[in-house]
């Protein structure tokens, strides 16, 4: 019965240093670009001690000049985990390799439960703008080409309303479309006379003053432009689009993932006021699968196949 024991203890610790040695050193969390990169990893500096403490490991804040720089790194490997991936940067992930990563949950707003944002055209206050076909020929501003609201959706819907694709400016109506970059690149560049409108996003839940409960207006305000609201309008807002996915990538090992998972769900709930300073607003875990973001996946894939 000792020889057993012996033989069982020995197997555990065994298990324990295979999983030791085969467990990573570094994590690295993907930041999709788009944002002020200072202000990103400064709302990031908590998570990785959380998880350097948690995990025994080294984290490293990849923040991307865009959002293919997080797509290319979750597929190659050099990304590890997304904890605010873009709904259209997942289905170009998950259109070209459906195995790369999997779905930890969805952010879900803290105060009232809802599951999706909005994508929002901007203009200036003190301008003529009130409606978006004011904007014909006028110029225009995109944010990425990997972005949800900050491309995937006001395409589809500037499709439709006017014809055309981004390529001929929808048929002629704006005098110019250019991808900024990004979300606060888009307000920026209203703000500064460089597009009459642009696009960005917004949850359009609570106070307009404070620039809604998460979204571009949050953080630009959070940065140091407290009068932001003040300065710009909405004329147009999508329909709603699924918040973005929590991912993990499946090139981990697989102990370490599970293990990943537990502490990421964790954060959340043990260290909430960082998770929202993370993922741009009051927002919490909840469940999700490749189901919630099939509609997305479907528009990439044929945005995609028309482009190629």
């Amino acid at each position: 019965m000792k020889k057993y024991l012996l033989a069982a203890v020995i197997s555990s610790v065994m298990a324990a240093n295979a999983f030791a040695s085969d467990a990573p050193k570094e994590l690295n969390l993907g930041i999709l670009g788009g944002q002020n990169a200072t202000q990103q990893i400064g709302d990031n500096q908590c998570v990785k001690d959380f998880f350097d403490k948690e995990l025994s490991v080294d984290t490293k804040l990849r923040n991307s000049s865009d959002y293919s720089g997080v797509i290319q790194g979750l597929l190659g490997g050099k990304v590890d985990m997304v904890l605010s991936m873009s709904p259209s940067s997942y289905a170009s992930v998950y259109i070209a390799d459906p195995q790369a990563v999997d779905v930890v949950g969805i952010v879900v707003d803290d105060a009232d439960k809802s599951r999706g944002y909005h994508s929002v055209v901007v203009v200036k206050a003190d301008s003529p703008y009130k409606k978006l076909s004011d904007l014909k020929g006028k110029s225009f501003g995109m944010a990425d080409p990997d972005s949800t609201s900050g491309f995937l959706i006001p395409n589809q819907s500037f499709k439709k309303e006017f014809g055309g694709s981004v390529d001929d400016k929808y048929n002629g109506f704006f005098s110019s479309v250019t991808f900024s970059g990004g979300h606060e690149q888009d307000v920026l560049g209203v703000l500064n006379g460089q597009f009459e409108g642009a696009v960005t996003w917004a949850s359009m839940i609570g106070d307009y003053n404070t620039g809604y409960t998460s979204g571009a207006f949050t953080r630009m305000i959070r940065a140091g432009q407290p009068d932001l609201m003040k300065k710009i309008r909405i004329i147009w807002e999508s329909p709603l689009i699924p918040n973005g996915p929590i991912l993990v990538s499946n090139k981990l090992p697989a102990d370490f993932k599970a293990k990943l998972i537990t502490a990421i769900k964790k954060l959340d709930t043990e260290q909430h006021s960082c998770f929202v300073k993370a993922v741009g607003g009051a927002q919490h875990i909840g469940p999700a699968t490749v189901k919630d973001y099939q509609a997305i996946i479907d528009m990439k894939r044929e945005l995609t196949s028309k482009r190629s």
